[in-house]
């Protein structure tokens, strides 16, 4: 996409094609903080249903996290833009302690926690965010700094569950959107918006990826590229996970047990590409443990350990709260034994 391309207002057409698949829904939640991504998100929404007979009712949210002064102006400024869009619009608040560290995770987290609770209030069966192109690139960037695997640099979806609520989807209509049109777009129809500060503060991992990108983009790197990546790893991943079920369905048919163990013939499991056994595993860890997800890298080291020593004895292990053996032709997974708590040192 050339500069100019990347820097053109989003058309009439363009716009309603973001929002076609969401016209059934009964109600929707627009995330809007008042920036130039979210309020283009509002204001394109509303154009969207203003031109359906019928449809979605809209309503958006602001969340103020009391992390800066500017907040409670820029959500009046959002609660003003809504009303003159006819967009029923809420202020919710970011209340209690802040921690000192992980600040923008926990912001993140309280959000949708807020954003979901607005939704069941509303009877809202969605909630809309303006993540875009570019957001979608600074995320493929993270995650490879932090060694992230397949599944991890396929980055986000345009349609997935909410944060810790399966059950709420949460839609990203500007992902494959450059914040530059969105800009655009926003002035040619004179609509304005707050900047956040904190969005180029070095102090901040996405900030430091997002002030590297002009000089990747001068390389070739750029956000549409990788954002291509992403699409073209979603894809790869989903042949993989394919590729899982029918390994579960060969090695261990039937339904995993809510209690108990479940088995694999160990030399079936090896003969399996890494990748889908590396995964089968997890699985059936992440079924049976109670310690929350499984670290990558240490499954992709336990596989290790198990492929060394195959054929030799017996090999027990834990991880994430499973029990792992490896015996004979058997590879067992089972909930592992509650940890003995120590006594209490006497005075």
């Amino acid at each position: 996409m050339s500069t100019a391309e990347a820097g053109r207002p989003l058309s009439a057409t363009e716009a309603r094609a973001l929002f076609a698949e969401l016209s059934t829904h009964p109600s929707l939640i627009v995330a809007v903080s008042g920036g130039p991504d979210s309020t283009a998100l509002l204001w394109l929404a509303a154009r969207w249903r203003k031109a359906l007979k019928r449809g979605p009712k809209l309503v958006a949210i602001t969340v103020d996290h009391g992390l800066r002064a500017q907040a409670r102006q820029e959500a009046l400024a959002v609660a003003k833009l809504a009303r003159s869009l006819g967009v029923e619009h809420r202020i919710l608040r970011w209340t209690g302690p802040k921690p000192k560290t992980g600040v923008q995770a926990a912001a993140r987290s309280a959000r949708y926690r807020l954003l979901a609770r607005a939704a069941r209030q509303a009877g809202a069966s969605a909630v809309l965010t303006a993540h875009t192109l570019d957001d979608q690139a600074e995320t493929v960037l993270m995650r490879l700094a932090r060694g992230s695997g397949v599944g991890g640099l396929a980055a986000m979806s345009r349609i997935a569950p909410v944060p810790g609520e399966p059950d709420l989807v949460l839609v990203r209509p500007l992902l494959e959107v450059p914040k530059a049109r969105l800009v655009a777009t926003l002035r040619r129809a004179r609509v304005p918006f707050a900047e956040d500060p904190s969005n180029l503060d070095p102090r901040f991992t996405r900030a430091r990826f997002r002030s590297a990108m002009p000089v990747l983009a001068g390389e070739g790197l750029t956000a549409g590229r990788l954002a291509l990546l992403a699409r073209r790893i979603r894809r790869a991943d989903a042949a993989i996970e394919a590729a899982v079920d029918a390994a579960a369905a060969a090695l261990s048919p039937g339904t995993w047990p809510s209690e108990g163990a479940i088995v694999l013939p160990s030399r079936r499991w090896e003969a399996l590409p890494a990748e889908v056994g590396l995964r089968l595993l997890g699985r059936a860890i992440a079924s049976t443990g109670n310690e929350g997800p499984v670290e990558l890298g240490k499954l992709e080291a336990l596989c290790a350990e198990f492929a060394a020593s195959s054929g030799n004895g017996h090999l027990r292990r834990t991880l994430a709260g499973a029990l792992v053996t490896l015996s004979g032709d058997r590879l067992v997974v089972e909930r592992a034994p509650a940890r003995r708590r120590s006594a209490p040192k006497r005075p």
